[in-house]
């Protein structure tokens, strides 16, 4: 069952989070990642919440969302991240 991981990220070092993207974007490479959403325009329909930059990747299923996320090249990622967005994430089981 496919799994997907959902980001919504409040940038606050955009030259700091280029590194970032640098990194995440190598790591989902390597780890077969199929980027649904990055960063495009979003338009709220409900509700009071409205992210900033959402991201969606799609796995092949929890496992491998889960070796993405703990990775090396992941961490990578996170490390540059540090001090350059506010990040809030999950993975959630698809159908």
């Amino acid at each position: 069952m496919s799994a997907y991981i959902i980001a919504n990220v409040t940038v606050t070092n955009p030259a700091q989070y280029e590194e970032y993207r640098k990194w995440s974007s190598a790591a989902m490479q390597a780890h077969q990642a199929e980027v649904c959403v990055r960063g495009g325009k979003v338009e709220v329909l409900e509700g009071d919440w409205a992210p900033e930059r959402l991201v969606i990747l799609k796995f092949a299923d929890m496992v491998a969302a889960r070796a993405f996320y703990d990775s090396p090249e992941y961490g990578k990622a996170r490390a540059a991240r540090e001090g350059a967005s506010i990040m809030r994430m999950i993975v959630v089981e698809g159908v």
